[in-house]
């Protein structure tokens, strides 16, 4: 047993609804459910996963890890988000961390060898968010909450970064991510940082990738620089990871809207296609998501099946 899986549990609560109306009775044994987690207690009533599932649900549904920025926490950013509603159009559950590492009066992301917003490079004794996330997807699979081959992983900002070193490092958990204002394909290079290290993001599998951003963010540029833990670019990401999915090594790009454009690699293996969506005028924040996208992205894809994957 994984040392997070015994402070965890799965907890019949009362629904945790943002902006949807909670109904009277469960259809559901999950409906009620909330994960608890007890390793890193804020005051005296910490509950480090946000969980919600539509209404109407029933059965195994999929799941998205949605990851909050630097000095975030899942909850608040889950609330800030409209994922909930189309949660309930399209019937998936939405798990939402808090980060490891405690900052401000918010949380961040345990990232090896990158340092945090503030700075400081990760601690040996932080914990390990990879293992703890993980955790969280195999307690929602064993409780009948969640199909493990409809898991998804996306995240703003520092929750962008996270969602891209799950790709790197738990490829056999997801079936596509789409990391937002945060893209990365590993650390920065420390000889050529405008250049992802190959050997720092090493998936064992294809990963299908959609990734937002704005052209005037000036936290994360899309054409790199910025502070020590960015470096590269998101198109230097996409390249990287157009390889590593064994894609066309040239882009098409393909004009959604007066304000949106995407590059798309195709013919990717497994079809794991790396798409990457520019809103010009677009800033450092969630704003530059299209939700029903995101949601129509991952919708296509399921986990290549792995026979040594959990």
């Amino acid at each position: 047993m994984s040392p997070y899986s015994r402070y965890l549990m799965v907890a019949f609560l009362t629904l945790i609804v943002f902006g949807v109306p909670a109904r009277a009775e469960a259809t559901s044994p999950c409906s009620g459910i909330a994960v608890e987690h007890s390793l890193t207690p804020v005051g005296n009533d910490h509950k480090a996963v946000s969980v919600y599932r539509p209404t109407k649900a029933a059965g195994a549904l999929p799941l998205i890890v949605l990851l909050h920025g630097s000095h975030g926490s899942g909850g608040a950013f889950l609330a800030e988000t409209s994922l909930a509603t189309v949660a309930e159009r399209h019937a998936f559950m939405i798990a939402a961390p808090d980060g490891g590492i405690a900052v401000d009066k918010g949380f961040a992301w345990n990232i090896p060898g990158v340092p945090t917003v503030a700075g400081s490079l990760p601690k040996a004794n932080d914990r390990d968010d990879v293992a703890f996330i993980g955790a969280v997807i195999d307690q929602l699979v064993a409780a009948g909450c969640v199909d493990p081959e409809r898991v998804y992983a996306t995240g703003v900002s520092g929750g962008g970064r996270m969602a891209s070193w799950l790709g790197c490092v738990a490829a056999s958990r997801f079936a596509a991510i789409a990391p937002v204002v945060g893209l990365r394909a590993g650390n920065p290079s420390s000889t050529t940082p405008a250049e992802p290290d190959p050997a720092s993001c090493k998936p064992s599998r294809p990963v299908p990738i959609l990734a937002f951003a704005g052209d005037r963010d000036t936290t994360n540029p899309i054409a790199g620089g910025g502070a020590r833990y960015w470096g590269y670019g998101m198109h230097a990401a996409e390249r990287r990871w157009a390889t590593l999915n064994g894609c066309l090594a040239v882009p098409t790009t393909v004009r959604l809207s007066v304000e949106v454009y995407e590059q798309r690699y195709s013919d990717c293996r497994d079809d794991a296609d790396v798409r990457g969506r520019i809103t010009i005028g677009g800033g450092h924040n969630w704003s530059v998501v299209d939700d029903e996208a995101l949601w129509s992205f991952f919708a296509a894809h399921r986990r290549v099946r792995d026979p040594h994957a959990p």
